[in-house]
């Protein structure tokens, strides 16, 4: 059954929040150039690296593996930035304590729906694994417990995930969040704001690109419009068009999603679902076993890219999470810091 188009969401649909055009006057030093240009550089060979060879890879298990490395990488990086800017936190703004916190809750959310339907997807294997061993017995019992257990997949893949429902009002308010508030800019700051505008552009990309696979619909998939003043922005360009392009190209043409591995499965079950519904006596035939050969095959390559990718949404939520606990801790040193002083005065004044 052929699937409805929705139309392409643009990311900024009333331009772009995170304007990052310096003040006229503020100059970096070279020493933060360089800092800026490493950073930049590093991303958009992260990007290069994502973009894929064919366009079988779109989207491959493995490709999403690969993409929520790059994320776990590229945020690891924007925590060793702020150790290379010496930017401290109480050097922050109230404002932007704000916004981070909000955005980290949100991206916590999303690794959460993903990881529920990883684990969906996982008690679908499951039933795919009874399938196989049932059908590894000649005797009619098995036959309809093989059978029972490819309606149980059926039943399943045609439900929907609650959750994943949810990603894409999430990803809509994790859009509006990232408006930076406009506070006065030092040139330090100005470097650290640029360096996470480009991670959020991966991040919003990557989780809009699962947030599609795992929903079978193309109304999460979002393209944004990056500006050409960034180095890393025509390799960004390259990347969103192919993959976005041929995710609306697999689901207009009916398909009910765009994961390689899932289809293979799919197209296993539904060839062997009307041979064993049909078999009156266990009668081993060529083609019957080439079948099970065919779905023992797609099976085994759909767990092992659904254990690497789990371990990497997993990871990724670790690295937003011990993010927002460092600055959390921070928080509370410089509060604490700020306690004893004010108490050492008040002390002081009373002596006096």
């Amino acid at each position: 059954m052929s699937l409805p188009q929705d139309p392409p969401r643009s990311f900024f649909p009333f331009g772009n929040p995170f304007r990052m055009i310096s003040p006229k006057g503020t100059k970096l030093s070279p020493q933060l150039l360089e800092i800026l240009h490493a950073f930049e550089k590093t991303l958009e060979e992260r990007l290069e690296k994502l973009i894929p060879k064919s366009k079988d890879e779109v989207v491959s298990l493995s490709w999403m593996t690969s993409a929520m490395q790059a994320l776990c990488e590229s945020h690891n990086d924007i925590k060793t930035l702020m150790t290379d800017l010496d930017l401290p936190v109480m050097d922050w703004d109230e404002k932007w304590i704000d916004v981070y916190l909000d955005i980290s809750v949100k991206l916590l959310d999303i690794c959460n729906a993903f990881s529920s339907e990883l684990s969906r997807l996982n008690q679908g294997h499951l039933l795919l694994q009874c399938t196989l061993h049932h059908l590894g017995s000649s005797s009619p019992d098995h036959l309809f417990r093989a059978c029972s257990s490819l309606d149980g997949w059926r039943q399943l893949m045609s439900s929907k995930n609650p959750r994943i429902e949810k990603c894409g009002s999430i990803l809509d308010d994790l859009v509006e969040s990232s408006d930076m508030p406009k506070v006065k800019k030092s040139a330090k700051v100005t470097v650290w704001m640029q360096a996470i505008y480009g991670v959020k552009a991966l991040t919003v990309f990557v989780c809009s690109v699962f947030a599609t696979a795992f929903s079978g619909s193309t109304k999460n998939l979002m393209d944004m419009d990056v500006a050409d003043i960034y180095s890393w922005a025509p390799t960004f360009k390259v990347l969103q068009n192919l993959v976005n392009e041929e995710i609306r190209v697999r689901f207009s043409s009916g398909k009910f999603t765009v994961s390689n591995e899932l289809e293979a499965v799919d197209f296993s079950v539904r060839e062997l679902y009307p041979i064993i519904q049909g078999v009156v006596h266990t009668i081993e035939t060529e083609s019957h076993a080439k079948t099970v050969e065919k779905l023992g095959r797609a099976t085994e390559n759909f767990s092992e890219g659904l254990d690497l990718l789990a371990k990497e949404v997993d990871g990724f939520f670790q690295v937003v999470l011990s993010g927002r606990d460092a600055l959390l801790a921070n928080l509370r040193s410089v509060t604490l810091g700020n306690d004893h002083i004010l108490g050492g005065k008040s002390d002081a004044q009373v002596v006096n």
